[in-house]
């Protein structure tokens, strides 16, 4: 009756279009309502100036939105969101690490402290240093990296080529394949422990062997495959290869239909095991690979049957997962052209909306932080199988004016 209706929305955090969101229901609310009052809120009391003037130089380059200037309710810090190029992702990770430490010396809770980043693959090498540090630690954008299950499946097959008495990880691998359950598993299990394959002091060629095992018909094409796949990963003297052979062996051998089949999210999966080949390849002794594997995997299991609820940890989260939140001090990570905004929202991005989603999310991402604000991204990337390579800062960076931003030089052995 009294034709009235208040909505209450920021245009400029409209990151969800992939569940189905459109900003543009706010931007064109005074359309759909002619004589509409728009009230601009627009000071912020959670951030200081220097990080407010950088999130505003951002946000501005979007065609689509509400114009806004943030005004901050609190003082000058006297202190630059700092710019923080490193050499490459471990640089990166043992640069969080440090600071990290430094801000809990300086009067910094660990509670107040956050890392966030684009993708979920993005904290691998962090959780990796943060856990070798004895740095507690939380993450909201899903399981640590070694306690997921593709992690554990591809680990699996290692395991076994590098000792064929390991039931478990011949036990992971089988039942994998289509019509292999746990009985048959048992039955394949007890049928290698009989051949002559389990005990010889090296085996060259699994597949001259196992392709005759008593398999469900189901389950016939997949399990010689295995066979195969088991044969690429040990030598012509029957040693394991390296990890980082074995790893695209693997994922193209027979794990990439199953990581297929299996989940729903395929391709984060899959960028998971590109960057445990990544970070493999700087081990050449499968057993070093493994043996770190295991640390990290039982650190892992320990960090997280102790998490308490107000037990001071830092917060690993994925920006989305963020919005809404804010701490002290946060670090933005990856920040390269193809990881934020990633690859395929620039290969796809006919009319523009994808990067202008993309830079919402980067101005999500800086407006979390009440105090301090780290900008990093790794200058090279160690890519499989075409050595390194040059990565370009993101656009949402080359955006901002040199002068709101300190950068920060940084050298190896952080």
């Amino acid at each position: 009756r009294s034709k009235n209706v208040m909505v209450v929305g920021d245009d400029a955090q409209s990151i969800y279009s992939w569940r189905g969101a459109d900003f543009r229901n706010i931007l064109e609310f005074p359309e759909r309502y002619p004589g509409a009052k728009v009230y601009k809120i627009e000071t912020n009391y959670r951030s200081v100036p220097e990080i407010l003037t950088l999130a505003n130089s951002a946000i501005a380059v979007n065609r689509e939105q509400f114009r806004k200037e943030l005004s901050p309710f609190r003082p000058d810090r006297q202190m630059l969101p700092a710019l923080v190029p490193v050499h490459d992702p471990n640089t990166q990770a043992q640069f969080i690490a440090q600071r990290i430490l430094e801000l809990r010396d300086e009067g910094i809770e660990l509670n107040e402290i956050a890392v966030l980043y684009r993708a979920h693959f993005h904290s691998m090498e962090i959780q990796m240093e943060l856990t070798n540090r004895g740095i507690p630690f939380v993450i909201t954008s899903g399981l640590r990296f070694f306690e997921q299950a593709h992690i554990k499946d591809v680990a699996a097959f290692m395991k076994f080529a590098s000792n064929r008495r390991d039931e478990v990880a011949f036990k992971r691998m089988v039942r994998m394949l289509p019509g292999i359950g746990d009985k048959s598993a048992e039955k394949l299990w007890a049928e290698w422990l009989r051949s002559d394959l389990a005990s010889a002091e090296a085996v060259t060629n699994f597949s001259d062997l196992m392709t005759a095992f008593a398999v469900p018909s189901k389950g016939k094409s997949a399990w010689d495959q295995l066979t195969y796949t088991l044969d690429e990963l040990v030598d012509a003297e029957g040693k394991p290869q390296s990890p980082g052979e074995m790893i695209p062996s693997i994922l193209g051998g027979v794990y990439d239909d199953y990581l297929r089949s299996k989940f729903s999210n395929y391709d984060s999966r899959k960028q998971d095991i590109e960057q445990l080949e990544r970070y493999s390849e700087q081990f050449e002794a499968i057993e070093e690979f493994l043996s770190q594997l295991s640390l990290l995997a039982g650190q892992d299991a320990v960090g997280a049957t102790r998490q308490e609820p107000d037990t001071e940890s830092v917060t690993l989260s994925s920006i989305h997962q963020a919005k809404g939140l804010e701490w002290r001090a946060v670090f933005v990570v990856w920040l390269t052209d193809g990881m934020f905004p990633n690859n395929r929202v620039i290969d796809e991005d006919d009319d523009g909306a994808g990067l202008e989603e993309e830079r919402r999310l980067f101005y999500v991402s800086v407006t979390r932080a009440k105090d301090e604000l780290y900008l990093t991204y790794p200058l090279i990337w160690p890519a499989s199988h075409s050595g390194e390579v040059l990565q370009r800062p993101s656009r949402f960076l080359e955006d901002i004016p040199a002068d709101l931003m300190e950068e920060w030089r940084v050298g190896g052995g952080w």
